[in-house]
């Protein structure tokens, strides 16, 4: 009889404080997300920028926190990158990554892990399939989330470095092949989701 009475007990404060556990999923994008690429050559490092970058995702609050990111997909055109050398890098990195056949950059979440680090900041760990030039890899990203209650948007942003022959890209050449870029590039990303 005392267990039922305690179960019972257990049950009814379990069942008080649901009312006041709240819990949504609030889906958020955006369609000017910023990408910059960082590369090395023999002659000097390069940059190339875009501001075009789109991304959408389902975010899972729990009492206005960030606890998950229940789906996220970010894509944008590899001709939208533009390089502060000039055309003709952009050209050069234009053919190297195959435009033509391959014009979108992907990246599409399959798994990830949220951690507070105050407030309103959070460490994002994530795994999924990013897509570049063609050629599909599983990989890691790591990323810092900020989260504006008062507009309930998401600021996002981090660094990801690879390497461009683990997506089969030649490294750009030229000047009849003496000057080329190094083969690990660093993408940083920036993005405001709402």
């Amino acid at each position: 009889m005392k267990l039922h009475k305690s179960l019972f007990l257990v049950l009814l404060s379990i069942l008080t404080l649901i009312p006041f556990i709240s819990h949504s999923q609030l889906k958020v994008a955006s369609s000017n997300g910023s990408i910059k690429i960082d590369g090395t050559s023999t002659m000097h490092d390069w940059t190339m920028n875009s501001e075009q970058g789109k991304a959408e995702a389902i975010m899972t609050l729990t009492n206005e926190k960030l606890v998950g990111v229940a789906s996220l997909s970010f894509s944008a055109s590899a001709e939208t990158l533009k390089s502060t050398k000039g055309v003709l890098m952009d050209k050069i990195a234009y053919k190297s990554l195959k435009v033509t056949s391959f014009p979108i950059i992907s990246f599409v979440l399959t798994s990830a892990t949220v951690t507070p680090v105050d407030a309103t900041t959070y460490q994002f760990k994530g795994m999924g399939q990013m897509m570049v030039s063609g050629k599909k890899r599983t990989t890691d990203l790591i990323a810092t989330i900020k989260y504006n209650p008062s507009e309930k948007s998401f600021t996002s942003y981090g660094v990801k470095s690879i390497k461009m022959s683990d997506y089969d890209i030649e490294a750009p050449s030229f000047a009849f092949g003496t000057i080329k870029t190094g083969d690990e590039i660093q993408i940083h990303f920036s993005i405001k989701l709402k």
